[in-house]
């Protein structure tokens, strides 16, 4: 399916870009784990040129005339969109699941902030979520109550980013805290980003985002029995690791703005053996009745494309509101060309 040469190529990039996802990978049989590698690749890459780049705009614009490509049959010669491809035409990967990532990404390049804990819900679905739900597409799962709970973990995973990331993205001039929150302390953004300081008023922002991540990865759980028996002690790695570095920054007193929250090589170990006791022992795990929860509104319309249930008016809507947002950052980019002559 991928080539052998595209593949390692993946490897290395995963070996080097995401340690906490390159040890959870071990965990995965090969016919999950090797597609698996090859998405996050292409996933980071996307992921790394928008957060990185000079060019935000211009580099989200490319990333859709990537996607074109590759879903046109005729990738972009790079390996990670090769291997795209193959995964593409291999397991039928719904275009709604891309195109949301790719959203979430021009989110980030025209410096979107997010008013309330929904909208940074709905941004967590689009650059998290969307990727648990392909994760479900690569291991054949289309069952909506599993896709629910993976995008449950999507979520949960990304709110612990954020509340991690806090003081490095005020830093870079970037923020992900509900604005709501910062005007009930009376504190702008830009206050924020002149002066960052772990306050008792910003712990305890980290502390409520820790706390819905939380409720979250419990949620996710319930949906592990659903997914390959192979698979399972992978996921509950990745859920474990990730939730990890929000216990260490407990351990900081939610101070991740001076300090970074991160887990040791000992700890990951430790996790990874949790891991394979949940998952191990049993074929069949305790059903929770968890699992049958509605899906979070900001993630259904991701589970809807994945279970192949999408309703076409809100298939169409989805299409525009992309458009639209893309339109702005042609624009933005045209703009700033003209500036650069």
């Amino acid at each position: 399916m991928i080539d052998p040469k595209d593949l390692e190529h993946c490897r290395a990039v995963i070996r080097t870009g995401s340690l906490s996802f390159h040890a959870a990978s071990k965990l995965l049989p090969a016919s999950v784990r090797d597609p698996a590698l090859a998405l996050y690749a292409f996933c980071r890459l996307a992921d790394d040129e928008v957060d990185e780049g000079d060019h935000k705009a211009r580099a989200v614009l490319q990333l859709q005339e990537r996607l074109d490509l590759a879903y046109a049959g005729t990738p972009k010669d790079a390996p990670e969109d090769r291997a795209f491809a193959a995964i593409i035409e291999e397991f039928g990967m719904p275009r709604a699941l891309p195109e949301a990532l790719l959203e979430g990404l021009a989110w980030d390049a025209t410096e979107k902030r997010y008013q309330t804990l929904s909208d940074v819900r709905s941004y967590s679905a689009r650059v998290a979520s969307a990727v648990g739900a392909m994760m479900c597409v690569l291991m054949r799962v289309r069952d909506a109550d599993a896709l629910a709970r993976a995008c449950d973990l999507g979520v949960a995973m990304q709110l612990t980013n954020i509340a991690r990331d806090i003081g490095e993205d005020a830093r870079a001039g970037r923020i992900y805290l509900p604005i709501e929150w910062m005007d009930e302390i009376g504190l702008s953004a830009e206050d924020f980003f002149a002066d960052p300081q772990a306050t008792p008023e910003i712990r305890r922002m980290v502390r409520k985002l820790l706390a819905e991540a939380q409720r979250l990865y419990v949620r996710s759980e319930a949906g592990i029995r659903k997914l390959p028996l192979g698979a399972r002690t992978g996921i509950f790695a990745a859920r474990y690791i990730y939730a990890g570095i929000g216990s260490a920054i407990r351990v900081n007193n939610h101070d991740s703005v001076t300090r970074r929250g991160r887990t040791t090589k000992s700890q990951k170990i430790g996790l990874i053996g949790k891991a394979a006791i949940r998952a191990g022992g049993t074929i069949v795990l305790p059903q929770s009745p968890v699992l049958y929860a509605r899906p979070l509104e900001e993630v259904r319309f991701l589970v809807d494309a994945a279970a192949d249930r999408q309703d076409v008016t809100e298939a169409r809507n989805r299409t525009a509101a992309l458009l639209d947002v893309l339109a702005q950052l042609k624009a933005q980019d045209q703009t700033s060309g003209f500036a650069a002559e």
